[in-house]
Parts: C-alpha cells; structure tokens; sequence
C-alpha cells in the first residue's frame, strides 16, 4: 500500500468518513432529520458533550482521564440554582460557578500529580463526592426561572437557520484547543508525556505541573457545561447531566484518542462525538428505547478501544511485510 494511502486511513479519517456517511443517509431515509428544527436540537445536544471533550481530549492525550466531569457539570448547576435563589445576579453567579469548576479540576490534579494517585479511582471518587455536594446544595429543588435572554441564547437559533446561537462560542473555543493541541509546545508536550512519561521527564518537560493545568482546564469546562445545560434545558438540578461522562469518554476513544495516551487528534475526537450524537438522535427518531440507546453507547465504546488497536496492528504487520520483502543492499 503506498505510504500517502496509509497515513490517510487512519481511525480518525475513518471516524470523519462515517459521520459523513451517516448524516447523508439519515438525510434520504430518516423522516424529520433533515429539518432546521432537529438539526438545530441535535447540536444544541450534542454541545455539552463536545464543550467537555475539548479538555477530556487532552488530558486522556497525556495518559489521564476524568470520570468526575458530569459531577462537576451538576455541582456548578446546582450552585448556579442555589445562588439565583439566594438573589443574585447571573453576572455574578457564572464567574463563581467557573472558579468552583477550577476548584473541582485542581482537587482532582493535585491528588493525581501530588499523592500520585491513579486518575481513574480519583475522579470515580470525586464523581461520587461533587454529586453528593451538588444534592447537599440544592436538594431536590429545580430551579427554572433564569433570565429569558440566558435561555434564549443557550436554545436558540441564529434566524431560519439549524445553527444555535451557542455553536459559535464553541467553534471559537473549538479553534483556540486544536492549536493548543497540535500547533504549540504545550500541546506537543501533552502528547510526549502520554507516549513515555519517564522520556517526558529526561526532555525537561514538567510533567506534574502540566498535568495539574489540564485537569484544571477539564474541570473549569465542566464548569462551563454545567451553566449551558441549566440555561438550554431551562432547569438547574443537582442531578443535571448524570451519565454524561460515558457519552465523553466514549465519544473521545472513538474519535481515535488512545486510552494509554500519546495519541489521536481533536478534530478526530470532535468527529467522534457528533457521529455519537447524530446516532442518538436518529434512534430517537426512530423511537427506540433508551436503555436501547445505552446499549449502543456501550458497544461504541468498546469498539472504539478495540478499533484503533487492530488498525494499529493491522498497519505495524503490513509494515513488516514491507521491510521484509524490501531487498537488502
């Protein structure tokens, strides 16, 4: 296979081919895809879980992972709640509700970078404990009469169009993660210290600290979602988003991130989770179940593991057939 054939199949490229198989064929055979109305309502529910997958991205990129994110969306919600009963003004709630996300994601990276803790059973631990907190603060209240315009721009469209409002804060925070990721050394770093730690560390490259600021900017935009989900749904609960760290990860592996780090792209990632959302959405048009629709999520899941593996294997074992059949000098 020629060498520019193999670098463009890969599992991103793939990921991105089948997004765009999908939505064409759920354009021609679905009833009611294609209108402005559930285009408009699949972004709009698909944004939580990209806005989350930008960080998640890098931090699992760097060999961690953050099962804690959907908490952190509930805690700010519920504090977002609380605070507006307590007579508040949102301009004030929303950069308090960002430093708490910041506080999450510090808690989180200091017990991982500092204790040496595994990432994996911290944040199953703070998962647990923000929730818990989330309920402590708020109960089983809703609260549901934010400011209209805060509503209207979380659900709203730009005119006629499918395209919400909140889209384009994303694409722009979309921009600002993939240079990080893949144009600057930061980003360049994250992914030496998913590949090899320990090389990490001969490089000079500070591996805690940088740790430490990736889990903050995953919690700080945990933070973030947690205020879109109160204000797009029109309901702050301690229970919002429960569950939605399964969608995260299992958007993110798909997308062609490697579990044990050091590999994948954001664009792979983003792809990953619209092609998630895209089936969501088309299986609710189709009434299926949702217990269904988790069954499913499942299955991608462990396929996306499984897939970017075998390609890895099936490439390694075409590429010593190739050095095998090469003739020697």
């Amino acid at each position: 296979m020629p060498e520019s054939l193999s670098r463009a199949i890969r599992w991103d490229t793939i990921v991105g081919a089948v997004l765009i198989v999908v939505l064409l064929l759920s354009f021609g055979t679905v009833d009611g895809f294609g209108n402005a109305f559930n285009l408009s309502f699949l972004i709009g529910s698909t944004l939580p879980i990209a806005l989350i997958a930008l960080p998640m991205t890098l931090l699992v990129v760097s060999g961690e992972i953050d099962l804690s994110v959907a908490s952190t969306a509930g805690l700010s919600g519920a504090v977002m709640g609380a605070l507006w009963n307590q007579g508040m003004t949102i301009e004030t709630i929303i950069p308090i509700c960002l430093l708490l996300g910041v506080v999450c994601g510090l808690v989180n990276g200091l017990l991982v970078t500092r204790l040496g803790l595994p990432s994996l059973a911290v944040t199953i631990g703070t998962l647990a404990a923000y929730r818990g907190i989330a309920q402590i603060v708020l109960g089983s209240d809703a609260v549901t009469d934010f400011p209209t315009q805060y509503l209207d721009f979380a659900s709203g469209r730009i005119g006629d169009t499918f395209i919400p409002y909140a889209f384009l804060p994303f694409l722009v925070l979309f921009a600002i993660a993939l240079v990080v990721l893949h144009a600057t050394p930061f980003g360049r770093s994250t992914f030496a210290i998913g590949a090899s730690e320990e090389a990490a560390r001969f490089a000079g490259i500070r591996v805690r600290r940088q740790k430490l600021i990736l889990f903050t900017m995953t919690g700080l935009m945990a933070s973030l979602t947690g205020i879109f989900w109160a204000f797009h749904y029109a309901s702050a609960r301690y229970d919002n988003a429960t569950g939605l760290e399964l969608s995260v990860i299992a958007a993110v592996l798909l997308g062609g991130i490697d579990f044990d780090g050091g590999k994948g792209t954001l664009g792979g990632a983003i792809a990953g989770v619209f092609l998630l959302g895209a089936l969501q959405n088309v299986m609710s048009l189709q009434d299926v179940s949702a217990q269904s629709q988790i069954v499913v999520t499942g299955i991608l899941l462990v396929l996306s593991v499984l897939g970017p593996r075998v390609a890895r294997q099936i490439a390694v074992a075409r590429a010593g057939r190739r050095a095998a059949s090469t003739p020697t000098s």
